[in-house]
């Protein structure tokens, strides 16, 4: 069973961004995601990550659609 959570480095590799992107992503609110621990630690939960890249598909699909 995957884990429910992951973290941004975890993002960066999946979506292939540097630390920064990720970081941006999460403070935009388009990746939701939730502090934990003292330190406030990024986590995201993976089915908001495979949400927010089906957003993109779409988004990518919307934007070739008018551009034809």
């Amino acid at each position: 069973m995957p884990p429910r959570f992951i973290t941004l480095a975890d993002v960066e590799e999946v979506l292939n961004i540097t630390s920064t992107q990720a970081y941006a992503l999460v403070r935009s609110g388009d990746l939701p995601a939730i502090q934990v621990g003292g330190r406030g630690q990024w986590r995201i939960e993976s089915s908001e990550l495979e949400a927010y890249i089906q957003r993109q598909y779409e988004a990518t699909r919307a934007k070739a659609a008018t551009q034809r």
